[in-house]
């Protein structure tokens, strides 16, 4: 499968019709990327279940900047509307297949518990600590 190019019209829809995303943020100058762009590729032809996405950073750069992109490639991992996974940094395929692996097992009724939990601290000023 090849790759989607990702835009803020097409963004939400894609990330929100699709329970596994992988977005890689690039742009065409960067070398690193240009250098990723080949083992991303072939990862999408190896794993034709899952969204394989770039957001090229100079074209989009309200997306990136949306997610704070500070350095490219970065790649992120949406499941099932939920960024699990954000790194920079061209991963070489050995690695990006243990990563995929990784999200993959993710148990995402327990990550949402834990953004949930999280949340509820946040919310919670002066909350009591853990020390009991």
């Amino acid at each position: 499968m090849s790759t989607i190019e990702l835009t803020k019209e097409n963004f939400d829809q894609v990330v929100s019709d699709n329970d596994f995303v992988l977005i890689d943020f690039w742009a065409s100058w960067c070398g690193p990327c240009l250098r990723f762009a080949p083992v991303y590729e072939k990862a999408s032809e190896r794993h034709p279940d899952l969204v394989f996405a770039k957001v090229d950073t100079e074209a989009q750069q309200e997306l990136a900047a949306a997610f704070d992109i500070q350095s490219i490639p970065t790649l992120m991992i949406v499941r099932e509307n939920v960024a699990v996974f954000a790194q920079p940094g061209a991963l070489p395929e050995p690695v990006l297949e243990d990563v995929i692996g990784q999200a993959r097992e993710l148990d995402m009724d327990a990550v949402r518990k834990a953004i949930d939990e999280a949340e509820a601290g946040d919310r919670a000023p002066g909350a009591p600590g853990g020390d009991h």
